[in-house]
């Protein structure tokens, strides 16, 4: 499993999932528990959602010039 979410990504995944979460526990509506995808999501830096569509938003590693 590469990486595949990058840093402000991440960021913006963990803090979305985070208030959902913290809004479904002070008596949100049972959809906003979805905040737990975002959050892992964000948390180990890989998204299957990306994966069909090729979609990489981490930085890739430059192979050093031989």
């Amino acid at each position: 499993m590469q990486a595949n979410v990058g840093g402000v990504d991440r960021i913006i995944r963990i803090v979305v999932g985070l208030a959902l979460i913290v809004w479904a526990l002070m008596g949100g509506p049972v959809w906003a528990w979805i905040g737990v995808v975002p959050l892992a999501t964000g948390v180990i830096g890989w998204c299957p959602a990306y994966l069909p569509f090729g979609i990489k938003t981490c930085k890739t590693e430059s192979k050093p010039a031989e």
